[in-house]
């Protein structure tokens, strides 16, 4: 966690519910001192209730995000607990996180050629209560890509494939991958910093 720097107000209590390497750099890049503890929920078991119950796959991220925080906020009632989510759709269809390499191939075989939306959603709760929530959209345009020239991504990242949505990290290699994106560079990571930083300047937790 980087030490509290000065903008910041140090009675303030901050606590990321997310593993997410993207979102910490974030806010870590941003001044913001905040801790850490992940949120113990069943997002699987909550996907599947939702869009059981006819919900929309682009609501998914804000109901996951307020999980998330609620979660963490009822171990941490007086601190400000930030949950974050995101979920990739294409023609309503939501799309994981690839399992395998074959996997990752299909997936960037649909996206080729094609425009996806990403969707990140934040919720901030207090003591198992939700106080904040917000969301943003980027719309990603992919090239369309030749199966030899998906199989060259695939044997270049490896591994790296499997650890995001779609198969791709645009703040790195995937962004060869890209034809056109529109949207903030935060939200694509998943995490809508600009309506956080406004929150946490209202609460008085932000002295710039």
């Amino acid at each position: 966690m980087p030490s509290a720097p000065i903008l910041w107000n140090s009675s303030h209590r901050l606590i990321l519910a997310s593993r997410s390497e993207a979102r910490r750099h974030l806010l870590a890049s941003a001044g913001i001192p905040f801790e850490i503890d992940i949120a113990e929920i069943d997002e699987r078991a909550i996907e599947d209730a939702f869009l059981g119950q006819g919900g929309a796959a682009e609501k998914l991220p804000g109901l996951l995000a307020q999980a998330k925080a609620v979660d963490v906020s009822r171990r941490y009632p007086e601190a400000s607990c930030v949950g974050a989510d995101q979920v990739l759709t294409l023609d309503g269809r939501i799309f994981h996180k690839a399992e395998t390499i074959q996997d990752a191939a299909t997936q960037l075989a649909r996206l080729s050629g094609r425009t996806h939306r990403l969707t990140s959603a934040l919720a901030i709760a207090r003591g198992g209560r939700v106080e904040y929530e917000a969301e943003d959209h980027a719309e990603m345009t992919m090239r369309s890509l030749s199966a030899a020239q998906i199989d060259l991504y695939l044997r270049f990242v490896g591994e790296l494939a499997l650890t995001s949505v779609g198969a791709y990290q645009v703040e790195k290699f995937g962004v060869h991958l890209m034809e056109e994106i529109r949207g903030g560079h935060a939200t694509i990571l998943g995490l809508p910093i600009i309506a956080l930083l406004s929150w946490l300047r209202r609460e008085g937790a932000l002295e710039l």
